[in-house]
């Protein structure tokens, strides 16, 4: 058994073992992550395509149509304004996948570059570092949020750059511990002794080792950056209107619930339902990196 903090015996070995065809047979071996894994692509391709899928523009008027409970013309109804929901949902993925989706990959981009750095070279560099990620990872994400958001303002760069100051820390400090225990084996000494340079060690060597904590840390970021997202826009501080945001489509839903509940159901399960699929998939990533060794 291979644990997550056991570096990988050489950048080769690690290529052939955490290759995405032998990531997909294992997640396909697991009925629940393969299911999260399913959920999320579906989600994607709504993202990318969903706006050809909906039958009306996100803020058309549908005369005569306010309101309406679910039908054959009408899947999701349609609001107090006469918009219809399916609609707007669809055209609402693109904000609420594409935004944190985005954002994550700057994020674990930035951190790994980050925690590659300070954790191989260490010193006093990396105390500072160190105290200095400790500090900003006290404060409650979503208050650290609600501040850089009040700053910069809310709008679609405004979000990306907050979830990335948000969890930039979390990967540095993640992908610093990983690279601690790999700096001290043996193939790193070798390495040295062979007169590598720096960015070989860390990209060839190093890198590889980080992966199985990297792509779970990635996971998971993803998919508390979508929760985040919508709960911005739930607060009236994500994106903004005309665009369609599921968080702010269930906030104005509140007013007419007792009158048409549906306009909180959907965007509410769309959310639930894409935040299981992402922690889903991502508890498969933790079990399979977890048992390194079944992928040889």
């Amino acid at each position: 058994m291979t644990s997550l903090n056991t570096p990988i015996e050489s950048a080769g070995a690690s290529g052939s073992a955490f290759a995405p065809g032998a990531i997909a047979r294992q997640l396909a071996r697991r009925p629940l992550s393969l299911a999260g894994t399913i959920i999320v692509l579906l989600f994607l391709l709504l993202a990318l395509f969903g706006p050809l899928l909906a039958a009306y523009d996100y803020d058309q008027l549908i005369p005569g149509a306010r309101g309406l409970a679910p039908s054959v013309e009408h899947p999701f109804g349609t609001d107090r304004l006469g918009r219809d929901v399916f609609s707007r949902v669809l055209w609402g993925a693109r904000e609420v996948i594409l935004i944190p989706g985005i954002a994550t990959a700057l994020a674990v981009t930035i951190g790994t570059a980050l925690g590659l750095t300070l954790g191989y070279f260490g010193g006093w560099l990396d105390e500072i570092a160190s105290r200095l990620l400790d500090s900003l990872l006290a404060i409650p994400a979503l208050v650290l949020a609600l501040v850089l958001v009040g700053t910069i303002g809310p709008s679609v760069i405004g979000l990306i750059v907050v979830i990335v100051l948000l969890y930039v820390p979390i990967v540095t400090r993640v992908i610093r511990s990983a690279t601690l225990n790999i700096r001290a084996s043996g193939y790193i000494e070798a390495a040295q002794l062979r007169g590598e340079s720096t960015a070989y060690i860390l990209f060839r060597e190093i890198l590889p080792g980080v992966l199985p904590a990297l792509a779970v840390e990635a996971a998971l970021r993803f998919s508390y950056a979508i929760f985040l997202t919508a709960s911005l826009g739930f607060l009236g501080l994500g994106v903004q209107p005309p665009s369609p945001d599921w968080g702010r489509m269930v906030a104005e839903a509140r007013q007419n619930f007792a009158r048409s509940p549906w306009e909180l159901w959907f965007p509410a399960a769309a959310i639930a339902v894409l935040v299981i699929g992402v922690n889903l998939m991502a508890d498969g990533l933790r079990r399979i990196f977890r048992y390194e060794g079944q992928l040889r």
